[in-house]
This record gives C-alpha cells, sequence and structure tokens, in this order.
C-alpha cells in the first residue's frame, strides 16, 4: 500500500485547471517541508488534488497556510530541455487538513534524530516446533505453565 502522510506549508499557491476531455478539475500546488536534520535545506513536492479534493484545495488553502495531507506518492520521469532527464516526487492528495500558523514543522528536539549509520536487524527467535497431537493433549498442555524456550545466541554458526 502507498500511503504517505506530510506536514508541510504551501509556498506555491493553489492552481486550478480542468482535463481537455472530461473537464475534471485539477489542482497543483507546492509544499515545502523541512530536511531530516536541522542543517538539510528543506524539501518541496508538488501536490496534486483530483476532482471534488481539487475544488476544495482551491477554495480553502493559500500560499503560506500549513497542512497536513494524506495521499499516495509516485515518482514521475521528466525530460529536461538540458537533454538529460529528472525524477520527480509528486504526491496526489486524498485528504488534506489545515494547521495552526504556530505548528512547528520541525521534528522536536526530545524526538530522536535519524543516525547515518544502519543498525543490525533484530535476531529472529526460534519458531517452537508444533507436534502433531490430539486435541485433548493440546487443551492438558494448555492449562500448564509454560516451559522456559532454550537459549540459541551461544550455538556458534
Amino acid at each position: 500500500m502507498n500511503q504517505c502522510i506530510l506536514m508541510a506549508e504551501i509556498i506555491q499557491p493553489p492552481e486550478l485547471r480542468y482535463t481537455s476531455d472530461t473537464q475534471t478539475p485539477i489542482t497543483e500546488m507546492v509544499v515545502q517541508f523541512p530536511g531530516l536534520r536541522s542543517d538539510d535545506p528543506p524539501s518541496t513536492v508538488k501536490v496534486i488534488g483530483w476532482g471534488n479534493m481539487a475544488q476544495e484545495i482551491q477554495e480553502k488553502y493559500h500560499q503560506g497556510d500549513r497542512v497536513l495531507i494524506e495521499g499516495r506518492l509516485s515518482m514521475n520521469v521528466v525530460d529536461r530541455p538540458e537533454g538529460f532527464k529528472e525524477t520527480r516526487a509528486e504526491l496526489t492528495a486524498q485528504r488534506i487538513h489545515a494547521l495552526g500558523a504556530d505548528t512547528p514543522l520541525e521534528m522536536p528536539a526530545s524526538l530522536p534524530q535519524p543516525t547515518a549509520t544502519p543498525t543490525a536487524p533484530p535476531r529472529a527467535e526460534a519458531a517452537p516446533a508444533r507436534s502433531k497431537s490430539s486435541p485433548r493433549a493440546s487443551e492438558a498442555k494448555a492449562s500448564k505453565k509454560p516451559v522456559a524456550q532454550e537459549d540459541f545466541d551461544d550455538i556458534p554458526f
């Protein structure tokens, strides 16, 4: 499933237009959000709204508004006039919520910051062996206290 939630500030006012064939409303706007670290520059992404969502964005949201956007993230390849191709992210809005003007877009300092070094994934626990016993035997086992699992961490591989 492709679901993205983004807290950002609208930096380019929403522009409403219509498709040529079905006259479906489409709104495009550009939003900006801070980088992961305090010294990273802010990033921008184009947000698209279709149909009723397009009309809602056009009517209710303006440049400078802080919003929470829920939608699908996609990557589009664009041919540049300089002769190369560029990949751009685009967020198709499914829901949008207004935030207060004083809502910070940065991650609070009290939350752990991402690290540059990857950590090892947790080790998988050994699955208990399944026994083929009668239902009565399994009921009797369920009433007993659980037995401690063996620790296999000291076995060399």
